[in-house]
């Protein structure tokens, strides 16, 4: 392929993202006038029972994909996050996801965290009848297998580097991640769900 062939594929693939985004941003006007979406719309948005199982998990992602802190997601926030959720690379991912799992942002996740986020993900897998291999282990199992696997200073919480370091090291672990650290699988299936979307 010559370069001008390479520059118009390009250009085919750039009008296609915008054409998305400008799909993208129609919907999110008319589901959020005010231009910002808080936690209960982006509830409804994905069509998540604000009781139901999924509920937990979407607050965490809720809260990582506010970039800000502000308690909203703009527009911009939410073109970012989906981009990240549907075409960042796996450490991108994995960053993400870690933030998932800091629900106070201090850069460290401790067991508490990790207990809460898998519990998430176990309620979820059972409601999806995902069963995995590891669909014997309990919660409090599979974190002490996570914090033994990454926690490598023993400090008994996990820095940013170690749960990188670690998922990318261990294939079970990977695993384990799989549905916080790439939830499109997530968001494609609260999309079938909801009739707002």
């Amino acid at each position: 392929m010559t370069d001008m062939g390479q520059a118009q594929q390009t250009e085919s693939i750039e009008q296609i993202d915008i054409k998305i985004i400008q799909d993208m941003y129609k919907k999110f006007v008319l589901e959020c006038p005010s231009g910002l979406l808080f936690l209960h719309e982006f509830k409804r948005f994905f069509g998540v029972d604000a009781t139901g199982e999924a509920s937990d998990y979407a607050e965490n992602m809720f809260r990582a994909f506010d970039k800000n802190g502000d308690n909203t997601i703009d527009f911009l926030e939410f073109v970012a996050a989906l981009n990240l959720v549907f075409r960042g690379d796996l450490e991108h991912k994995l960053r993400w996801s870690f933030k998932v799992y800091d629900k106070d942002g201090n850069g460290y996740v401790d067991r508490n965290e990790l207990r809460s986020i898998i519990d998430s993900i176990y309620r979820i897998k059972k409601i999806s009848k995902d069963n995995t291999s590891d669909s014997y282990l309990t919660v409090d199992e599979v974190v002490d297998r996570i914090l033994a696997a990454v926690d490598t200073d023993g400090d008994g919480t996990v820095s940013m580097e170690e749960f990188i370091r670690g998922a990318q090291q261990d294939p079970w672990l990977l695993n384990i991640l799989k549905l916080d650290m790439n939830p499109a699988r997530w968001v494609m299936d609260q999309r079938r769900k909801s009739a707002h979307f």
